[in-house]
């Protein structure tokens, strides 16, 4: 039986700024190399706005579905999308991956990046929604109280970065923190793929987010391949 390999990192260039691999090139890529499913997690942040004038949130949240809402129309057999969503608050430079979520989450409750991220934690709270920091240990983040978070990504394969990976396993050592990995992937090189192997079979936000809150899975990185 395979293992349920799922990407908890990943964008597309529909939406990311900074991806060059469309949706559908994304979903045959993970789909052809053994992976199980993937939650998408475009950037939400003002620079993947910053081609619309004076857009509505409305406006804003269907152009940030677009990658989202094409790769679910692609149907490939055994293979699970669920949304998801790096997040950017206009606070500092932080990115946090948000799991669980759905499309009414994102039309009913405004601009989302005009929160810091204590006030999202309430939003999130609210709405089952766990909150992991990507990255956490970039030269260009900014610590987080750790009791804000449901945990860290303490495993980023995007080598376009250092993003200190032993440190922020040692930080979750430390604080107690969820431990998981993605591949934070934009295009095909340059990647150490990664990733959360699920015990359990996902095929939806509920899934997941029990899985991520009892710590049934175990990480895939680079070592662990």
């Amino acid at each position: 039986m395979k293992e349920n390999l799922f990407e908890m990192h990943v964008h597309t260039s529909e939406v990311s700024t900074c991806a060059i691999l469309s949706a559908e090139e994304v979903i045959k890529k993970y789909s052809e190399s053994g992976y199980k499913g993937l939650v998408l997690t475009d950037h939400m942040n003002e620079r993947t706005f910053r081609n619309m004038s004076n857009p509505q949130w409305h406006d804003m949240v269907e152009h940030y579905l677009s990658g989202y809402r094409k790769m679910k129309s692609i149907l490939i057999p055994d293979f699970t999308v669920l949304l998801g969503m790096e997040i950017t608050f206009k606070e500092n430079f932080n990115d946090y991956l948000i799991y669980g979520l759905d499309e009414d989450f994102l039309f009913n409750n405004g601009n989302l990046m005009d929160l810091g991220i204590r006030e999202f934690r309430k939003l999130a709270d609210k709405n089952n929604l766990l909150v992991f920091q990507a990255h956490p240990f970039r030269v260009d983040m900014t610590v987080t109280d750790p009791y804000l978070l449901d945990g860290i990504e303490i495993y980023n394969g995007n080598s376009s970065h250092n993003s200190s990976n032993d440190i922020a396993n040692i930080w979750a050592d430390k604080f107690g923190l969820r431990k998981i990995s993605g591949s934070d992937f934009h295009y095909f090189w340059g990647m150490a793929p990664g990733g959360l192997i699920f015990e359990d079979t996902i095929k939806d936000n509920k899934d997941l987010t029990e899985a991520l809150r009892n710590n049934r899975f175990r990480i895939k990185n680079k070592n662990h391949l």
